[in-house]
């Protein structure tokens, strides 16, 4: 039956040799390198130092935020300030010092004045308003300082007074609380304005 021949197998032929010299890299491929990988711990130290410098900061403020109310810090706007300031005004309400309550309710502006006649005459009036109020008036305690800045409060305080037409000998003393307007000024503090809250039973 007439048709091709069959393939002939036998042992493989050698490639021929490279005209151009030797393969670059006889033999088999060298192992790749290893490349180290990133550390885990670098993203958890590098975390935990962002937290702990926003913690310092957070504290910081914190710290700066309590030593402006604490009385042991020295500032000049804690409660020992603003009570002896009120004390002082109201202790220049009852003994009529005029110049007093004119550098108080000024608020730091006395000094700057040229004419005080109406300030002083103002603080006059105040003076007498006050006496006939009140025989006596002690601060007994500040209950609330609430800041606007790191100059400037407004307090709410208690204080004792005894009114000053009562038939009683001594007169019965009573609590009453206020309102002052106060501001840290030149080295001072100033009650900028009062208010009595209980104003309907004197």
């Amino acid at each position: 039956m007439a048709g091709p021949y069959p393939p002939q197998f036998g042992p493989p032929q050698p490639y021929p040799e490279n005209p151009f010299g030797p393969p670059p890299y006889p033999g088999m491929l060298p192992p790749p390198i290893p490349y180290p990988k990133r550390s885990r711990w670098r993203a958890v130290l590098a975390t935990l130092a962002a937290i702990v410098v926003v913690a310092a900061v957070v504290a910081a403020i914190v710290f700066v935020v309590r030593s402006d109310n604490d009385d042991s810090t020295g500032g000049k706007l804690t409660t020992t300030a603003a009570r002896s300031a009120i004390q002082d005004y109201l202790d220049a309400l009852q003994h009529g010092d005029d110049e007093k309550i004119a550098r108080h309710t000024l608020c730091g502006l006395f000094d700057a004045v040229k004419d005080r006649k109406s300030d002083l005459a103002l603080a006059d009036l105040s003076s007498d308003a006050f006496r006939k109020q009140f025989a006596t008036a002690q601060v007994t305690s500040v209950d609330k300082m609430v800041f606007s800045s790191p100059y400037q409060a407004q307090v709410l305080f208690t204080m004792r007074v005894s009114p000053a037409n009562s038939r009683r000998q001594p007169p019965a003393e009573v609590e009453v609380q206020a309102v002052a307007q106060i501001l840290a000024q030149d080295h001072e503090v100033l009650v900028c304005s009062y208010l009595l809250r209980a104003v309907g039973q004197y």
